[in-house]
């Protein structure tokens, strides 16, 4: 079978899952080819090769690119400045460092803020009965993270739309170029943050965020790794939930007794049921990782400086981990899912990703009964980052809902 993964053409169309079964069964530890030259890279496409990988950051690098098509000049400028492009020690204490920004302690506040932002949304969506289901998905995690950051509102929709062409576009100019625009935005603000801090992320961060440095000592975060990273807070929140909420309506449309399932299964089921949204749709398709020495994956010999993409959209579909896993199940147990990836370098924004999921849920289980596709579903055409750019619905209201706003009229 001839697999191409860099023809981003498959993504696209939605077609590219046959490429992976016969990866799994074929060539778990597969050599890929570049076009137009001796260089290449290794593919994983199963479940315990890829978690293994993700495991070992001693021997697996991030810090030379965490994706294929990355422009060397652009990784040199954040390794070991950006979470997703660091590795031990530093990533440790970094990691550490953000995470006092979205640990526990932040949720409750955190959490207020989706359950407003989730009621003003579907309540706006209700109102239109028909729309593109994108449009809400990504004004979701998009309105979350800015109004966690401060960022002014009328900023919104332009932040939303260049966080996309930093990471989906295809091409690396395009890229590039966005990647630049958020920085220079971000410097700007934080300069504004830096004089008169308020009660926001950026703020928080500047002023009362420390590194440990490993020898006692402790200190500020630098305005660049403040940057960079809040660059990764910006994709990382956008995307994911975007991608997998449209996703998971998607499901439901073509797949109405899920959503009726999810509804009998009431609140226990939330849980659940964005495991499997997240596994379903893994909007984060591979990882790069470049080996530090020479090793071994599965019996295949691998040299240092090879490079190894981990393919979570495969992981997710593997027969030896998930029972029938090409049908979507809002009850699914186990399920041990990629979709944050795993070990060190688990997404840092992960448990707001989920509970945005679960909110969003919740609030349209009590509006509406189903969903109709009005339109094909169309994909985005990226082996990084995927999912559906465009789905046109039809909001099918939930009569008791209506009956209940009009009693308490």
């Amino acid at each position: 079978m001839h697999i191409d993964l860099l023809d981003p053409a498959p993504f696209g169309r939605n077609d590219f899952w046959s490429a992976f079964t016969w990866l799994r069964a074929n060539s778990p530890v597969h050599w890929h080819p570049e076009p137009g030259g001796d260089d290449g890279f290794w593919v994983l496409s199963k479940h315990r090769d890829i978690m293994s990988v993700y495991a070992d950051s001693d021997t697996f690098s991030s810090a030379q690119g965490m994706r294929l098509g990355s422009d060397p000049a652009a990784v040199a400028a954040v390794t070991q400045r950006m979470l997703i492009v660091s590795d031990a020690p530093h990533h440790t204490r970094l990691k550490r460092a953000l995470y006092q920004a979205f640990g526990p302690q932040q949720m409750p506040k955190m959490e207020a803020l989706v359950e407003t932002v989730v009621g003003e949304l579907v309540a706006e969506a209700a109102d239109q009965d028909e729309l593109d289901f994108i449009d809400l998905a990504k004004q979701l995690p998009n309105r979350v993270v800015c109004a966690m950051m401060g960022i002014p509102r009328a900023d919104w929709s332009w932040i939303g739309a260049l966080t996309t062409d930093a990471f989906d576009s295809p091409d690396e100019s395009v890229r590039s170029s966005a990647h630049s625009e958020i920085f220079l935005y971000f410097i700007e603000l934080l300069g504004e943050r830096r004089a008169r801090p308020g009660d926001d992320l950026v703020s928080q961060i500047a002023h009362d965020t420390l590194v440990d440095e490993g020898d006692g000592t402790e200190r500020p975060l630098s305005d660049e790794e403040i940057v960079f990273n809040c660059n990764g807070v910006l994709s990382g929140a956008n995307e994911t939930t975007r991608y997998s909420a449209a996703g998971a309506v998607h499901m439901f449309a073509q797949l109405p007794e899920q959503w009726d399932l999810l509804r009998g299964l009431g609140a226990a089921g939330i849980a659940p049921a964005v495991e499997e949204i997240l596994r379903w749709t893994t909007p984060g398709v591979h990882a790069l990782r470049t080996a530090v020495r020479d090793t071994e994956i599965n019996g295949t010999p691998i040299a240092a400086g090879d490079r190894v993409t981990l393919w979570n959209v495969s992981a997710n579909r593997d027969e030896d981990v998930f029972t029938d896993p090409h049908s979507f199940r809002v009850d699914r147990r186990p399920n041990r899912h990629v979709a944050f990836g795993h070990g060190r370098h688990l997404c840092l924004g992960a448990r707001l990703a989920r509970f945005e999921l679960g909110a969003l849920l919740i609030e349209m289980l009590d509006r509406f009964d189903g969903f109709e596709l009005t339109g094909p579903a169309l994909f985005n055409s990226s082996n990084f980052t995927w999912g559906i750019r465009s789905l046109p619905v039809r909001l099918l209201r939930s009569r008791a809902f209506a009956q209940a706003e009009r009693a308490a009229l």
